[in-house]
Parts: C-alpha cells; sequence; structure tokens
C-alpha cells in the first residue's frame, strides 16, 4: 500500500538496509507461511492470523503488536449524494449498498456491526452486494454498480478519490476497531529495527496521514 512504501522510504533512507515488500491477500499470505514461505515480518489486515501464528509458535514471541486501526466511511462517487449524517441510507433512491464480506472481511464485519447497532441491518439487507474484499468492495462503488458502499477510509485519504463524491466517515464509537497486527517470524536485527520504526513517531504520523488511527505503544 501507499502508507507502507512510504514508511519503507523513510526507514531505508535512515538506515543501510533494503526492504522488499511483497503485497497480497492476508489470508493468502498466511497459507504462505504456513508452508514454510522466506518471509521475515508479517503485516496483516487483521488481528486473527498474526495471533494464529504467534499461539503456534511460528512467530517471534513477544513481537506482535497492532501498527495501525482501519475505520470505515460510507462513500460514494457521486457528488452530493452522501450526506453528513448518514441518512441517506435509508432513501429509496439507494438501490445497492456495497460492503465487504463480513465473514471474510474485518472492513465488512465492522460495517455489519454499524448497521446492527444502528438497527438498520434487517431493513438494508436485500439491498446489500458483498465485495470479497475491501479492494472489491471499493470498485463496486467506484464503477457505479453500487449507489455508495462502506470502504476504507484510508482509500479515500491521500488518494485521487480525496474530495471526490461524497462520504460520511462512520463515528468509532459505532463498531469494534478494526486492529491490523504484525509479527516477526524469523529474528534479525533488521526485522527488529523496522518493527521499532513502525512504531516511532515519524511512521505513526504516516499511518495517521493516510486515514488510520494509530494506538498507543507506551
Amino acid at each position: 500500500s501507499a502508507t507502507m512504501n512510504l514508511i519503507v522510504k523513510h526507514f531505508e533512507d535512515q538506515t543501510d538496509y533494503k526492504v522488499y515488500l511483497i503485497y497480497g491477500s492476508t489470508g493468502k499470505h498466511y497459507a504462505q507461511i504456513k508452508q514454510g514461505a522466506p518471509i521475515d515480518l508479517f503485516f496483516a489486515a487483521d488481528v486473527k492470523r498474526p495471533k494464529i501464528l504467534d499461539d503456534e509458535g511460528l512467530g517471534i514471541f513477544g513481537t506482535r503488536f497492532t501498527y495501525a486501526i482501519g475505520r470505515i466511511i460510507l462513500w460514494s462517487s457521486e457528488k452530493d449524494f452522501v450526506d453528513p449524517k448518514g441518512d441517506i441510507l435509508m432513501s429509496s433512491s439507494v438501490h445497492k449498498i456495497a460492503i465487504a464480506n463480513p465473514d471474510l472481511a474485518p472492513y465488512g464485519r465492522a460495517a455489519r456491526e454499524f448497521l446492527e447497532h444502528t438497527g438498520i441491518w434487517h431493513k438494508l439487507k436485500m439491498k446489500i452486494v458483498m465485495g470479497e474484499n475491501i479492494g472489491q468492495t471499493f470498485h463496486f462503488v467506484n464503477s457505479g454498480n453500487t449507489d455508495l458502499g462502506f470502504v476504507s477510509v484510508s482509500q479515500i485519504k491521500r488518494t485521487k478519490f480525496f474530495n471526490s463524491g461524497s462520504s460520511w466517515e462512520i463515528p468509532d464509537s459505532l463498531y469494534s476497531p478494526i486492529l491490523q497486527d504484525a509479527i516477526l517470524l524469523k529474528e534479525s536485527n533488521v526485522g527488529r529495527e523496522f518493527i521499532n520504526f513502525v512504531k516511532g513517531p515519524k511512521s505513526k504520523n504516516i499511518i495517521l496521514q493516510f486515514g488510520y488511527r494509530v494506538p498507543d505503544y507506551e
């Protein structure tokens, strides 16, 4: 992602190390790690898979930590469509609402939790179109295949989509935090240095700029 690219660039500028990023879904990387893929550090989009690796002894004990907290936003590619309170959700002009599959994707789980919390999940169920992941969900909304949808704040912030369309950031109090964890898989000085760098102020500021929240590491 753009967030990690920028963090890595700053880390490489500050040290003599070179970091190679391998992109892919959390589930796919998890399966590769289980099969012994040569990966030193695992940055996941959820808590679940790093915790399993930790519990099974496939990660270095004591290195698992939350590096970012995802947030959801109700977004439409159409200007002035989504109102500042999200009342548009109950409008008869909305026929299709995209969310990531709640059984597979943390952002989808958060969206469903919000809809259940506000008592409108059962009313909107027939309008919901599920994406396999948050990337496909964003595509549904951006392409106009759905009227609006629940995407991640990071997909809108610091991208060409910032200030395009219309949106409402869902209050954090209406869904559980979308914790994203990392774990060191192979012991190394560079691995531990990179973890410390991600926890440091420069990385924290980058993560915040890209629309995530950050935990307090104290």
